[in-house]
């Protein structure tokens, strides 16, 4: 099963450090605010769907903190924290999503009184985090049937259940794929700078047991023009209306080599 990097028990969010993975697996505590937003900023927790779930918590922390007896005092300052969250990480279009959701939620349910509201908001953050991880189950369902029975993939990055609410984007395709029976062999490449692929990538494959190779980022080429590779998975941060997709620097090379010596795969079962 999976990793969750990010937990809902006994009224803290629990996270691992994923800045020290692979050598260690931590977990930290967070209660408040300030501190999902200092995870948020340091990359204790990154991935944008990890950092949406991530600030829906601190959201309803930081209602559950406001001591008001009255809607309009309780949003002036709940709008106030979400600013202090939103601001962690700008590029994160699940961190703006997801705080604006718990807005929403708010002012829908002003008529609460108080201490029911907080109550509805840790409920909508609980919620949110259960949503991401069924919609990531959901795409590797689909997404597994274009995986060949028996076959060599090429991952880049992370887009894995490290940088979701569970389970995984791209790297979940390959896991409902195993889970379905398939025999596959992971290529992860180590995405530089960060090392995405070589520190968090391999690390999720091997504790589901599934077989994982790190290869340098300029490798993938090579093993591509041997045959050795039958399909490329890689998250995508944007996806434009055309179909044109954004995402982790490195992926344009992976695609272009890809279009010239990757076989298309598909699978009917």
């Amino acid at each position: 099963m999976a990793i969750k990097p990010i937990e809902y028990e006994n009224g803290a969010c629990r996270m691992i450090d994923q800045r020290l993975l692979p050598g260690e697996e931590v977990w930290i505590d967070y209660t408040d605010y300030q501190g999902v937003a200092q995870a948020i900023k340091t990359m204790v927790v990154r991935g944008a769907p990890a950092i949406g779930v991530a600030a829906a918590f601190g959201a309803a922390f930081a209602a559950a903190a406001i001591d008001v007896d009255n809607f309009t005092d309780f949003e002036s300052r709940f709008v106030d924290c979400c600013d202090v969250l939103a601001a962690t990480r700008p590029t994160a279009v699940n961190l703006f999503w997801s705080l604006d959701r718990m807005q929403k939620v708010a002012r829908q349910q002003r008529h609460l009184p108080i201490d029911q509201l907080q109550k509805k908001l840790l409920n909508e953050a609980i919620e949110i985090a259960a949503e991401d991880e069924q919609i990531n189950r959901n795409m590797g369902q689909y997404g597994q049937q274009l995986l060949p029975h028996r076959g060599r993939i090429l991952t880049h990055c992370n887009a894995g259940a490290l940088a979701t609410g569970g389970y995984g984007t791209a790297l979940g395709v390959i896991r409902a794929a195993v889970e379905a029976g398939k025999q596959l062999e992971v290529y992860a490449d180590e995405t530089r700078p960060f090392w995405q692929g070589a520190r968090l990538t391999a690390w999720e494959l091997h504790q589901d047991n599934i077989s994982v190779t790190v290869i340098c980022d300029n490798m993938a080429g090579y093993l591509m023009q041997q045959g050795k590779i039958d399909a490329v998975i890689v998250g995508a941060d944007r996806i434009a209306a055309n179909g044109d997709v954004a995402n982790k620097i490195g992926t344009y090379t992976v695609a272009v080599l890809a279009k010239e010596h990757v076989p298309i795969v598909a699978t009917s079962n």
